[in-house]
């Protein structure tokens, strides 16, 4: 599995340089003003203000290890902290920062989780680009009293970890009326209902793996991942979807947002003493969703971004799926930089 772990330290490089403001801008001349290539009576830009945010948001990567026949799927769920945090976006730049305050994270038994969640999700006019790069260890199995002794308490795995990279990129076939910006960035301002195909592909490489088995020992007996303590993989391939807005009264709206990616897959299964491995094809998703109220002014809403990784079992013949995502509530309001302030912002505006 050398070609998995070449691959991750690959991803990883890549997902550094894409948090990198100078590898994003590339040429000013490259980053004409979003606006004129927007349909302005489907979209309104806001690109000369400032969207500065207050937010909530949660991220997560949870782990599903598959149940045989009818038996339940054992869902391992990351203590990930509810943050709160201020952002702001200015042209093709956005700044979002957030900690995990403790009077928002009252302890309920589920442990500590360990984390760096390098999610990235970046929304041009006509293109999507999402990477991953995530890192968890310590988790507990949802829901209450399974693979435990006390009905009252979570099982506990502070040695399960996971790490994920990733890469997704997809064209929308109408941005020209179809905003992701105003729905996830609130830079812009979806006025008429619209829609668009999503075409691209993505490519992921990840491990799973504990310090003993995966599967409880008190539920070792019923499944077939008894013996097995970590599981890699790497799959790629091509996808294609739909994206659309619902605008109703002009500034209620309810985007959706929906990918099937038809992968290649590699999976190894680490058993022991011993590992096999098994080539298939795995359907993955992404998806989004947002609902909110957008104006001149001001933007609330909710929203969620994520994805699902299905990767087959070698020797268990079951699967394993990884779940990541960021749930997020949002308060935006846009503001016109004045003075010496709008002087410095200069450098992120487009050269002529």
């Amino acid at each position: 599995m050398h070609l998995i772990a070449r691959f991750h330290t690959w991803i990883l490089c890549c997902a550094l340089l894409a948090s990198c403001p100078a590898v994003l801008a590339q040429q000013h001349s490259q980053l004409v003003s979003i606006a004129e290539r927007a349909d302005s009576s489907y979209i309104q830009t806001y690109d000369s203000l400032i969207t500065s945010r207050f937010f909530f948001s949660r991220k997560y990567t949870s782990i599903l290890v598959g149940g045989p026949g009818n038996l339940a799927n054992l869902k391992y769920r990351p203590n990930s902290t509810l943050n709160m945090g201020v952002g702001a976006t200015y042209r093709w730049f956005t700044l979002n920062l957030a900690y995990g305050f403790p009077f928002l994270n009252p302890e309920r038994g589920r442990g500590k989780t360990r984390y760096l969640d390098l999610q990235s999700h970046i929304y041009t006019r006509n293109w999507t680009i999402d990477f991953f790069g995530q890192f968890y260890k310590g988790y507990y199995l949802n829901p209450k009293g399974l693979g435990h002794a006390d009905p009252q308490s979570y099982y506990l795995r502070p040695d399960l970890g996971i790490s994920l990279f990733g890469l997704a990129v997809y064209n929308l076939r109408n941005g020209e009326k179809f905003s992701y910006r105003a729905a996830f960035l609130q830079s812009e301002w979806q006025k008429k209902s619209a829609g668009t195909f999503l075409f691209g592909g993505e490519i992921y490489a990840g491990s799973v793996s504990g310090d003993s088995a995966i599967v409880p020992t008190a539920l070792a007996a019923d499944y077939p991942q008894r013996d097995i303590w970590r599981v890699r993989f790497l799959e790629f391939g091509p996808g294609a979807g739909y994206a659309y807005t619902l605008v109703v009264k002009k500034h209620f709206f309810l985007t959706g947002a929906a990918t099937l990616n038809m992968d290649l897959g590699l999976s190894r299964e680490f058993k022991n003493d011993r590992s096999s491995d098994k080539l298939t094809i795995s359907p993955n998703f992404i998806y989004r969703a947002v609902a909110g109220y957008n104006s001149n002014d001001w933007n609330l809403n909710f929203s969620i971004v994520g994805n699902t990784i299905l990767v087959r079992g070698a020797s268990s013949k079951n699967d394993y799926r990884f779940n990541t995502g960021n749930y997020r509530f949002t308060l935006a309001r846009r503001i016109m930089p004045y003075g010496r302030f709008k002087r410095q912002l200069k450098f992120f505006d487009p050269k002529e």
